[in-house]
């Protein structure tokens, strides 16, 4: 895949299967690996082809390839890195409400 679509997505809309895959720059496999690996949660029900993505999806699906591919991390590693990083931003943001 050469392009990576750049796109602004709002709770409600979603995104199906092969439209995350163009927006990630990477082949629907690489996403249904994802998901069935319970890494990535969007899809939900046993058809990939019913399966519906939100933008919360698509960043972490985005950050996970940045991380494979920047420091060729294997799945396992890149999972812990994005979910470590979504981690510490959470506390971030509680610690601002707190204080701010």
């Amino acid at each position: 895949m050469n392009s990576i679509i750049n796109c602004v997505l709002l709770d409600e809309a979603a995104l199906t299967l092969e439209e995350l895959a163009r927006a990630c720059a990477v082949e629907p496999e690489w996403v249904v690996h994802r998901v069935h690996s319970g890494i990535l949660l969007g899809g939900t029900d046993a058809q990939p082809e019913a399966w519906r993505f939100t933008s919360v999806d698509l960043v972490r699906a985005r950050n996970l390839r940045r991380v494979e591919q920047d420091f060729d991390a294997n799945e396992d590693l890149a999972a812990l890195v994005v979910d470590l990083t979504e981690e510490v931003q959470r506390l971030r943001t509680h610690l601002r409400a707190l204080h701010g």
